[in-house]
């Protein structure tokens, strides 16, 4: 499990590179309003994959499908880093701007 943990504290924590050059107030609304709507949609998926996910519990005894559960934390991942731009708690933009992880 640590292995695991450690490899989801990298996509989390690593190591992001600003940008040289911050993006003026316009366009920074701009891709706050484009990535508040990617958000509204990624909460759409989100709530389309949890329900998948339980009827697959169901069927398998309690197993998830683990390629379903990598692409819930690849999601929270990018919901996470989509959190921090729009909050200005970072200036790197998520993807599709940068690099997935």
């Amino acid at each position: 499990m640590s292995e695991e943990h450690d490899k989801f504290q990298g996509r989390m924590t690593g190591p992001q590179f600003e940008p040289r050059q911050k993006d003026g107030l316009f366009i920074r609304l701009v891709f706050m309003v484009l990535i508040w709507v990617m958000l509204s949609l990624a909460s759409t998926v989100l709530g389309v994959a949890t329900v998948i996910q339980f009827v697959v519990m169901v069927i398998n005894k309690g197993e998830p499908n683990p390629r379903l559960a990598e692409f819930g934390e690849s999601l929270g991942i990018w919901i996470a880093k989509a959190a921090r731009y729009q909050t200005a708690a970072s200036d790197v933009k998520p993807w599709p701007w940068t690099e997935l992880d």
